[in-house]
């Protein structure tokens, strides 16, 4: 998992001790939080820092991604030149989010640089990791006036760049919350502010990262927060995976919400279990069984799977069952996974020296329904299965890079199947899957 974790992060100025002058005791709680969180990135080893700042470059269409090798800045706008700070920036990862989003349609890139300063919201995190860790670049990255959906989109593209280049990355959404807590605060108060700032604590504790999308813009800038879209970015870079959230420390003294929370990226069981099975098989050429500590639904339980690796963010290998063929869905997973590294007649086996590089995907695949034509269809929802009376079929799973419309979709299928569409009459059936990665 190239994001080893995840932390939205707060960036109150008298956090750094030149500028507080011993008011940062005043935020205590957020202070430790903090060098927690810095530790834990210590910890991890990461080669790079992603940062999303709302204090970087903001353009209403257009997410900028700071350009160069490098860059400095200080807190001399707040009183404290002394307080300075220069990064190397990863200019390869950079590189890439950029060529995503241009493949994918995303408005971002390193165009339109105002300043190429440091700014706050970026020294503040920096700051605290340079307490633990040296050796490290940054990319960082502003935010945009984009619709929400679009901020999530970004966020994939910075982890399939990761995932490409086989970068480990830590995530930081630096922002604060609502800046309208208190009558007497620098920003006065708002009833939408504490209430803001109720609802985002209670979704980084339960780790409910969708409902980021569902905050209604006018409320989000009555409250007059800073970091939600910040932390919409992040929640698209761990879209799809597991992950522990903890809610480490919030507090508004001053009258702004200050709020450190982590993530922390839990690899699936099914995919644990695919990638130990295939790894048994292509380092020792053993067929393993479900072992001990299978989860317990995974062996009560039938059904048929695909599972799916990927090398740089391509395919590497897939293979799965369009029906259940084994006793149960730990056995399925451990088979598919050896059919995938293997016996894929596309590519050849898997090398053990791929083994720490690929990615690992499971599809479960939910009961076939019948459908009477291509209205019926989503590839963005259903796969799809085209077969004959004879018994040939060609299955595609949903939601694959490219697999825009309907008729491609089934034009894939049958082609899978050896089928000719518009020689002999086909059936069509749809399914929805579960997948994990």
């Amino acid at each position: 998992m190239p994001v080893l974790a995840a932390y939205a992060a707060a960036h109150p100025p008298l956090i750094i001790p030149a500028v507080g002058r011993g008011r940062e005791r005043d935020i205590q709680p957020t202070v430790d939080a903090y060098r927690e969180v810095a530790a834990r990135i210590a910890a991890l080893a990461p080669e790079t820092i992603v940062i999303t700042s709302p204090h970087a470059a903001f353009w209403a269409d257009w997410f900028h991604i700071s350009p160069g090798a490098e860059a400095c800045g200080s807190f001399a706008g707040f009183g404290a030149p002394e307080a300075a700070y220069r990064v190397a920036y990863d200019t390869e990862l950079a590189d890439e989010i950029c060529a995503i989003c241009e493949e994918r349609g995303i408005a971002a890139g390193t165009a339109y640089e105002r300043d190429a300063a440091l700014d706050h919201a970026t020294m503040i995190p920096v700051h605290f990791i340079e307490e633990e860790l040296s050796d490290f670049k940054v990319v960082r990255i502003g935010l945009a006036g984009l619709p929400a959906e679009e901020h999530r989109r970004f966020g994939h593209a910075i982890a399939e760049a990761a995932e490409r280049l086989g970068r480990r990355i830590v995530f930081v959404a630096s922002g604060d919350l609502s800046h309208k807590l208190l009558k007497d605060g620098p920003y006065g108060f708002a009833p939408e502010g504490p209430a803001f700032d109720e609802r985002v604590t209670a979704d980084f504790a339960r780790g409910d990262l969708d409902d980021l999308f569902a905050i209604d813009p006018s409320f989000a800038d009555a409250a007059a927060e800073c970091g939600l879209r910040s932390f919409q970015i992040m929640a698209g870079a761990l879209d799809g995976c597991s992950f522990r959230s903890e809610l480490l420390s919030y507090e508004g003294p001053f009258g702004v919400g200050y709020g450190i929370a982590a993530f922390t990226p839990e690899e699936d069981a099914l995919v644990r279990l695919a990638r130990a099975s295939l790894a048994s098989y292509v380092r020792d050429g053993v067929r393993m069984d479900p072992p001990s500590w299978t989860a317990p639904e995974l062996a009560g339980t039938r059904a048929s799977c695909f599972v799916s690796l990927k090398l740089d963010g391509r395919l590497r290998g897939c293979i799965g069952t369009i029906a259940p063929t084994r006793a149960s869905l730990a056995e399925e997973i451990c088979a598919n996974a050896v059919s995938a590294a293997a016996f894929d007649p596309r590519f050849p086996p898997v090398a053990p020296a791929e083994l720490d590089s690929l990615s690992v995907s499971v599809d479960v695949l939910g009961e076939a329904e019948p459908v009477s034509g291509l209205d019926e269809l989503d590839p963005a929802r259903y796969g799809v299965i085209v077969s004959t009376a004879e018994g040939r079929r060609g299955l595609l799973l949903p939601d694959l890079e490219g697999v825009d419309t309907v008729e491609e979709q089934v034009a894939i299928a049958a082609r899978k199947g050896g089928i000719e569409l518009g020689f002999e009459p086909v059936m069509l059936e749809r399914f929805e899957v579960v997948r994990h990665r």
